[in-house]
């Protein structure tokens, strides 16, 4: 086959290939390979170029002087056909994205030749065969994709290589056999595994417990899986999740370590599974259940089993409705203890990061309560407010009183003026200072529509995210009023007034920030009420109090401009110290947004914030703003930050030359600054699939310098 597409392409595109890049002519075998009546998303892959990198779905590098071929995605263009060997030749590929297609055939055991793969995507296809073993020989790669295929065979052991392995998915296949035992202890990096929905067979091997670095769900559910649930599972990390359904597993679900969080739908269907959290008691090794001794299970068993009397039982049910009631007290009390101190954030369990001082990061991820002596009755402001359309200051948090009055007798200084509305510093009769954001005059008629959105932004409430108090509506003016936050913001604290970065900012500083702002942000994404997408993460909306921790603004308001009719623009700096400064003098916004975000027309998603922070990261790492004009302006501007940090890895350049000079001297802090590069390069992955989740984001960077 190889050396008939060969041929076929030398005498077909002779006269336009013979200046064709080698990569384009591996890359034209894929055209060939496909069907012509679903090859409409490569017409522009013309052989009478001389290179392929302006064709559709094709990314290039400058590589030793040369354009080389680093990415191919082409996921959901409908291509029918198959995957062609020559695509292996491809030295310099890092990402193949071809999934949702219509691709059949094996996968070729050639493909993996290209061993700078480090993402291959290929579910949602027809392939069949094995799994090549050949896939290991990848020395770099992290994402492997093959699910919702027809691939049959055993999983191979040699998985045990892909030492850089993160994510392996493999459900909705047709691989049978045994789960190997031998790779997992190997595979040091491992955050996703999911086997399910294929014909696997026997017992759940012991070795599985070894991934420690597993997050999010453990999935081997809908196989043939059968014997006991092994022990070693417990020693997963507490925040995964089993999901062992419609299984053959039998015995008692161990209670040790990570068991002790899983709910009973992750067991469901395995008949002859007992135990908690299941509604199954174990019968066979309970010796205390009726009708059972010690050493015996029935009347055969020698002695026969002695009954309770009626006033021994009516004995023991008020004395356990007693002590009931009593731990009821108890939690209730705790509950209200522990509220009080998390500022309406109450949880079950210690923070999961850091101590006493951490502010409780994340709310132990999502448990925590709303706070009723802080929360508005919205129902009945929305509803009395809407229908007399009049001026009224609305208190969010009950706590915050003040008047109308004193609020518009108050000093007021200007901090921001930006498209999102004028931000102005007020300092109220009791001393305390607040921001007060002015939105505009418009939208009259829309005011349930505007308080809706005003209660779902104030329900937010997170030690690293700045706190609506309360707003105020009329005709016209429109205002929102939050916590002034008095040492600026992060844009300020990098690069200063007049250019200087603040002295203050050593490496542990640096840290309090990242960790701070990715707490914040992964509330945002998973806890908030509405899942809520900032879509504008820079340094100007992270501002800093006077200990340097973090505070994100200016989420949500991209909306209630939206309904006062004002044009939103990606300025502004609410709550934040800085003086009036037009966006061009703090930050390039679009050097901050993802690629697929500065497509007019495309609608916000998490992935873009997850881009926006990675590029955050990299700046304070470096030192360096990034810009996005052809050439930097100053020694401390790059022309693509993201791209710069990459060539640097790729060239493995001295850390020295990437870092801040200002933290050289902080030698301790190598490996630290080391992992948060790593992160931030995850961030910025160019593939939004690619890119992590927020709360995994959190978590990696919570393991740094702990």
């Amino acid at each position: 086959m190889t050396v008939t597409v060969l041929v076929f392409l030398f005498f077909f595109f002779f006269r336009g290939a013979v200046s064709l890049s080698s990569d384009g002519i591996a890359l034209l075998t894929l055209k060939s390979a496909v069907d012509a009546s679903s090859a409409a998303a490569l017409s522009d892959w013309n052989e009478a170029d001389s290179t392929p990198c302006r064709w559709s779905g094709v990314t290039c590098a400058n590589i030793s002087g040369e354009p080389r071929v680093v990415g191919v995605a082409l996921a959901g263009k409908g291509l029918r056909g198959y995957l062609p060997s020559e695509l292996g030749t491809l030295l310099y590929l890092r990402r193949l994205n071809l999934h949702t297609n219509a691709l059949r055939g094996a996968i070729p055991a050639q493909l993996f030749n290209a061993t700078a793969l480090h993402s291959v995507f290929l579910h949602g296809n027809n392939l069949s065969g094995a799994l090549p073993p050949s896939v290991c020989t990848l020395p770099r790669l992290e994402n492997l994709d093959l699910s919702d295929n027809a691939l049959s065979g055993e999983i191979p052991a040699a998985l045990r290589h892909c030492s850089s392995l993160q994510r392996l998915i493999l459900a909705r296949n047709r691989f049978s056999g045994e789960i190997p035992a031998s790779p997992w202890p190997e595979l040091k990096s491992l955050v996703q595994l999911d086997l399910s929905s294929n014909l696997l067979e026997g017992s759940i091997p012991d070795q599985l417990g070894d991934l420690k670095t597993l997050t999010g769900t453990l999935n081997l559910s809908f196989n043939h899986l059968s014997g006991r649930v092994p022990k070693s599972l417990g020693n997963l990390p507490v925040t995964v999740s089993f999901d062992l359904r419609n299984n053959d597993l039998s015995g008692e679900i161990p209670q040790t370590g990570s068991f002790s969080n899983q709910g009973p739908t992750a067991f469901l269907n395995n008949p002859n599974l007992c135990g908690f959290p299941l509604q199954k008691s174990c019968t066979g090794l309970a010796p205390s259940e009726p009708g059972s001794s010690p050493g015996s299970h029935g009347p055969a068993g020698g002695r026969p089993a002695k009954g309770l009397s009626p006033g021994l039982i009516i004995l023991i049910s008020v004395a356990d409705a007693a002590g009931v009631a009593l731990i009821g007290l108890v939690l209730v009390y705790v509950y209200w203890k522990r509220k009080d101190k998390s500022n309406g954030c109450s949880c079950t369990l210690k923070s999961k990061f850091g101590g006493e001082n951490e502010k409780l990061s994340l709310c132990c991820w999502c448990n925590g309560v709303k706070s009723d002596d802080s929360e508005v009755e919205e129902g009945e402001k929305v509803e009395g407010e809407g229908e007399r359309g009049e001026g009224d200051l609305v208190a969010i948090d009950k706590g915050f009183n003040f008047e109308l009055d004193e609020l518009l007798r108050a000093s007021a200084y200007v901090l921001g003026k930006s498209w999102l509305g004028i931000v102005y510093k007020v300092v109220l009769g009791n001393g305390v200072p607040v921001a007060v954001r002015r939105l505009g005059e418009g939208g009259e008629q829309r005011y349930k529509e505007f308080a809706a959105e005003v209660q779902a932004i104030a329900k937010v409430k997170h030690p690293n995210i700045v706190r609506l108090r309360a707003y105020y509506w009329a005709p016209d003016e429109k205002l929102l009023i939050s916590d002034f936050i008095s040492n600026g913001n992060l844009a300020t604290a990098l690069r200063g007034r007049n250019g200087q970065p603040s002295p203050n900012l050593s490496w542990s500083t640096r840290l309090r920030i990242i960790k701070g702002t990715a707490r914040g942000l992964a509330y945002l994404h998973e806890c908030s009420p509405r899942k809520f997408v900032h879509g504008d993460i820079k340094p100007s909306n992270i501002l800093l109090d006077t200990d340097f921790q973090p505070f994100i603004s200016d989420f949500g308001l991209n909306r209630l401009i939206s309904i006062t009719g004002n044009n939103p623009s990606s300025g502004g700096f609410m709550g934040g110290a800085l003086p009036y400064l037009k966006p061009s003098q703090t930050e390039r916004t679009n050097s901050y947004k993802a690629p697929e975000a500065r497509v007019p027309g495309c609608r916000p998603t998490q992935k873009w914030d997850v881009y926006s922070f990675g590029v955050v990261l990299l700046e304070l790492l470096t030192g360096k703003s990034p810009d996005s004009s052809p050439a930097a302006s100053t020694s401390m501007e790059v022309p693509d930050l993201v791209r710069w940090v990459r060539k640097g890895f790729e060239q493995e350049s001295p850390l020295s030359e990437m870092v801040d000079p200002s933290m050289l001297h902080e030698v301790h802090a190598k490996k630290e600054v080391l992992a948060v590069f790593h992160v931030a390069l995850q961030c910025t992955e160019g593939d939004p699939e690619v890119r992590p989740r927020m709360k995994t984001v959190s978590e990696n960077i919570e393991r740094v310098g702990s």
